[in-house]
């Protein structure tokens, strides 16, 4: 017996055929093919990833050894794992600083400006259109310290003893990766804090002025209180941005000079595909993930508890 696709034109079969798809909601049917492609991109391959960190698989061999928690056991225990933390804690903390910073001042400024502002916007906004990897190398020969610009600019003023080895410096080496990330972000955040000035009343800033307050006044009492909304949003994005920081490190510094600007998703890459540690890899991104996870929770729960007291 062989199962035939219902005919619509039956008569017979059109009362089944409604009692069957009415049980249906259109929502579902809507949304069963995002459902699938979440389910096959992002759901499978999350499972995959968190049996594989329980192995010692390679990334070639057919043969998975299942070892329990050994590779996390190993993680614990790792002083190359426990340097890559702290300079992702560091790096990650200067940055959400850093480009908050910067992106409020940029778009306070830009925000004031009566002449020429979507230039300026578009200015500002542009090295965030340029890849990670473009932005790496040209911030490579910048800082070179050879022919780079900077230590260029310290010869032509006759400070040529002042030259630094910015990339192969350990002092300065994660310094130069943090300077430089900053410079392609801050746009990207510019726009989120230009939205949140928008939304502000001018009637506000208006009366303040008119009471005599002053520029820094109104930016302290009225402006910087309404934009906590977007400091909350800015500073979330950039936090999970920083910890997932890679392109910049593989082309200036491929982790170096040593281990100094090694960070805890530059250790996933050179251990799953450069060591072929494939399974002690994907524990350190399941670590990573957990990571992000927690912080990201706190995060949101403390500025948005902010939020609530402005």
């Amino acid at each position: 017996m062989t199962w035939r696709y219902p005919d619509m034109n039956d008569t017979k079969n059109q009362s089944a055929w409604s009692r069957w798809t009415g049980r249906i909601s259109p929502t579902v049917v809507f949304l069963l093919p995002a459902i699938a492609l979440y389910t096959l991109f992002v759901v499978t391959p999350t499972f995959s990833s968190a049996y594989l960190s329980f192995t010692s698989w390679d990334g070639v061999s057919d043969k998975i050894h299942f070892i329990g928690f050994d590779n996390f056991t190993e993680i614990w225990n790792s002083d190359r794992v426990h340097n890559a933390l702290k300079n992702t804690m560091i790096l990650t903390f200067a940055l959400v600083v850093l480009e908050n910073i910067a992106a409020i001042a940029l778009a306070v400024l830009v925000d004031q400006v009566r002449w020429a502002r979507n230039l300026f916007r578009s200015v500002f906004y542009f090295p965030v259109l340029i890849s990670g990897i473009v932005m790496g190398f040209v911030w490579t020969i910048i800082l070179n310290y050879n022919f780079g610009v900077i230590n260029r600019m310290l010869e032509l003023i006759g400070l040529a003893s002042w030259k630094i080895d910015w990339l192969g410096n350990p002092d300065f080496a994660l310094i130069s990766i943090i300077l430089s990330t900053l410079w392609k972000q801050a746009g990207y955040y510019m726009i989120i804090y230009l939205a949140g000035l928008q939304g502000i009343p001018q009637d506000l800033t208006e009366a303040a002025s008119i009471d005599g307050a002053g520029k820094w006044q109104q930016f302290r009492r009225i402006t910087f209180p309404l934009l906590a909304g977007s400091m909350t949003v800015s500073s979330v994005l950039s936090m999970i941005s920083s910890l997932k920081i890679f392109d910049q490190i593989a082309v200036m510094t491929d982790g170096g000079p040593g281990f100094e600007t090694e960070t805890l998703t530059y250790i996933v890459y050179k251990v799953g595909f450069g060591e072929l540690r494939q399974g002690f890899g994907t524990a350190m991104a399941m670590v990573l993930f957990l990571l992000i996870l927690i912080i990201t929770v706190i995060q949101v729960k403390v500025l948005r508890r902010r939020e609530v007291q402005l």
